[in-house]
């Protein structure tokens, strides 16, 4: 997309929202040779702090190519976010919608438009302890095999230190630098003309947040663990070292109780 393109909304957010991301934060953008010129295309994303889909947002508007968020679609109602959220086109997800595809239809014709859609495919805020990537929800790879579009891995690095995930209060000083690179597509030929299972959506996904972890690895200069966070499996570790406290906490009681019984026996003879 041409940036005369643009259109008024987003270059309304872009008065409000450069000027105080300029001050905050410094710049260390790479990687823009990758975003495809014309035609349309998904970013995939990390996500590590509530600031950075405005800094990456900047990145990618001076790119040239505007990014289309899925976002929530309470936020598309009255007054004036609802108006800049259609204005500047983003994405009403409707998260009450039984069948996953058509919750992602709207980003579909986006791309068939030949819009850039942005996904965070982690669907939140890290909660690996060292702010690598978690394991990927299917969105993007839903997306990416219905359309054949590229898949362009982005990962950026710093706004998490001006506010760290879950933080109520910035880190303003020494001024941060927000670090973003963005990677060449990523293949996923080998899933095309195939059934679109869960397996195969599992696997797809895997791919795509393989290659935006590569490029975190580049930024950070060092390696992620090799097994990637994943919420779902640390939601069942969690209820399993419960029921295992549970029953420690029990057989100890039990413990106690046959000790003060034995105790009065004892006492009664």
């Amino acid at each position: 997309m041409p940036r005369r393109r643009i259109g008024f909304w987003y270059r309304l957010a872009a008065v409000i929202a450069k000027p105080p991301l300029v001050v905050l934060i410094k710049r260390d953008w790479r990687g823009m040779e990758n975003i495809p010129a014309e035609g349309g295309f998904i970013t995939a994303v990390n996500h590590n702090s509530h600031v950075d889909p405005f800094a990456y947002a900047h990145y990618q508007y001076n790119s040239g190519r505007v990014p289309r968020f899925l976002a929530k679609s309470g936020l598309f109602g009255k007054g004036f976010i609802g108006a800049l959220m259609r204005g500047t086109g983003q994405i009403p997800v409707y998260r009450e919608s039984t069948d996953a595809l058509s919750a992602f239809r709207a980003a579909i014709d986006a791309v068939e438009r030949g819009e850039c859609v942005a996904f965070y495919p982690e669907g939140t805020l890290t909660r690996d302890p060292n702010g690598w990537p978690m394991t990927g929800k299917t969105g993007a790879a839903r997306v990416a095999l219905q359309t054949r579009c590229p898949v362009i891995p982005v990962a950026q690095w710093g706004a998490n230190e001006l506010l760290p995930p879950y933080a109520k209060k910035p880190s303003l000083l020494p001024r941060k630098t927000h670090r973003v690179l963005a990677g060449p597509p990523v293949d996923l030929s080998r899933f095309y003309g195939q059934e679109m299972s869960p397996d195969l959506l599992k696997d797809a996904t895997e791919v795509i947040m393989a290659a935006v972890t590569h490029q975190l690895e580049e930024i950070r200069g060092e390696k992620a663990p090799e097994t990637p966070y994943d919420p779902k499996r640390e939601r069942i570790e969690q209820r399993r070292r419960t029921a295992r406290a549970i029953v420690d906490h029990q057989k100890q009681h039990s413990t106690v109780q046959r000790a003060q019984e034995h105790q009065e026996e004892g006492q009664g003879k």
